[in-house]
């Protein structure tokens, strides 16, 4: 029987449940002398647990409410302060409007927690606290350099930037690092982290040969995510690396050797200036973005990413086929520009697997198109193309440029398992919508159970 129920709440959420009701039972009682820890459940079966158990147990509950298990007797006076997962957020804290009682709340709690913990600290992690850097971080990095520490999660408010210190590179076992508003430097003798597997950094400064030192030292490195870490030139060496994140105002990226990458997240904020320098560069950031990826599996590419794709010399000789790319998503796409036209065609014509497609367009309303452009789908489109896996097609912020219609007219000309495509245009207007639901009834369908849907923006 014991045994059982042990396992029972070992591997399900019930020990929670059960946990809650007799905290919140003893929380009340207990403090006020009414009872004895027997009486809140006959023998007391919780308390009698495998500490192993207990600290899955406390995991579960907000730190708070773990270290206030302290009071309910002897037996659980010193269980929570073994515990090796300590997370703070807005729960730790009593509701403050005042930020700066709140920072100081904040700051005690942690210390006098870290202060009073024994044993190892692998996860230790700050979130929605609005927390600002303070001097007293420096110590909490000290304390769990010097205690196993594996998941560092550092989220801190605006402000001042917090100056990460030395000791955080000599947290070999780090796995998994996550950090918000922070600025770090590598130390000259920092060999790496040899068993690190994800990074993330929004809003830190950090220079573009630290990160990639930092990048190129982590031979396990498998997911990373640079957000709004502005005005970096990167050259990412990363072979171990499956996922990928990038979002910011990025100068250049040239990704090398990454066999195993399967995902690819972008937002190029493409300024004036940005521009300006990368089309003064000649290489084609096609080829620099996307041809060290070979295996890659999804492509997600938000606000210019598409316009960034198109700098560069003509993508004629690039020869690289994405076998294993199903779906592809491009978001503000310019119809009215060629290059980018371009850069979507040889995505699509270069993934011969391709299963889900999103394109949105840049809204903006047609003016006027030269004849001669159009002729381009004739001469350079291979009519003779198919998208044997193609199935689901998702055109956004449509805009009735000619261009958009031919693409459309393409794609059903040319993928003959197409189930749906769905079109939203970026205005209501209903003659508009019928002109064009008319238009698209007469193309040629190379699949005969394409359905076709025009949708209203909502």
């Amino acid at each position: 029987m014991g045994k059982s129920w042990i396992s029972k709440l070992q591997n399900t959420n019930e020990y929670k449940i059960c946990l809650s009701r007799f905290l919140d039972f003893g929380f009340k009682n207990r403090a006020a002398g009414f009872i004895k820890m027997g009486d809140v459940m006959g023998s007391d079966l919780i308390s009698d647990l495998p500490q192993n158990i207990i600290e899955s147990i406390l995991i579960q509950l907000p730190i708070r409410d773990a270290v206030r298990t302290s009071i309910l007797s002897r037996k659980w006076r010193y269980k929570w302060s073994s515990i090796t997962q300590l997370m703070f957020d807005e729960k730790c804290v009593p509701d403050c409007y005042d930020r700066e009682v709140l920072q100081e709340s904040v700051v005690k709690f942690i210390s006098t927690l870290l202060f009073l913990h024994q044993g190892p600290v692998h996860k230790f992690q700050i979130t929605h606290l609005s927390m600002q850097s303070c001097p007293e971080i420096d110590q909490w990095i000290l304390f769990l350099s010097r205690n196993d520490i594996k998941e560092l999660i550092l989220e801190l408010g605006g402000g001042e930037f917090y100056r990460m210190p030395s000791c955080l590179f000599s947290c070999q076992k780090l796995t998994l690092l996550e950090l918000t508003c922070c600025e770090l430097d590598l130390p000259h003798n920092f060999k790496g982290f040899s068993y690190l597997k994800s990074v993330t950094f929004l809003r830190v400064f950090i220079s573009p040969e630290a990160i990639e030192s930092l990048i190129s030292s982590c031979p396990l490195l498998e997911n990373l995510s640079l957000r709004h870490c502005d005005c970096l030139s990167l050259t990412i060496r990363a072979p171990s690396l499956k996922y990928l994140c990038l979002q910011g105002e990025f100068k250049e990226i040239f990704l090398v050797d990454m066999p195993l990458l399967v995902e690819i997240v972008v937002a190029m904020c493409m300024f004036d200036n940005v521009t300006e320098h990368i089309e003064q560069r000649t290489s084609c950031n096609f080829v620099k973005f996307l041809g060290g990826v070979p295996n890659l599996e999804r492509l997600d590419g938000l606000v210019d990413f598409t316009k960034y794709l198109s700098i560069g010399n003509d993508l004629g000789n690039l020869s690289m086929i994405y076998n294993n790319l199903e779906t592809i998503k491009m978001h503000l796409v310019s119809f009215e520009d060629m290059k980018e036209i371009r850069v979507v065609l040889r995505l699509i014509t270069s993934s011969p697997n391709l299963k889900e497609l999103h394109i949105s367009g840049s809204s903006i309303i047609p003016t006027s198109i030269h004849t001669a452009d159009l002729e381009f789908w004739e001469k350079e489109c291979p009519s003779d193309y198919i998208l044997g896996q193609l199935k689901v097609v998702k055109l956004t912020e449509m805009s009735g440029w000619p261009h958009e219609i031919e693409f459309i007219k393409y794609l059903l000309g040319c993928s003959p398992v197409l189930e749906t495509m769905s079109i939203i245009p970026c205005i209501y207007n209903m003659k508009y919508h019928l002109e064009k639901l008319v238009e698209l009834m007469k193309f040629r369908r190379a699949s005969t159970i394409a359905e076709i849907y025009f949708s209203r923006p909502e």
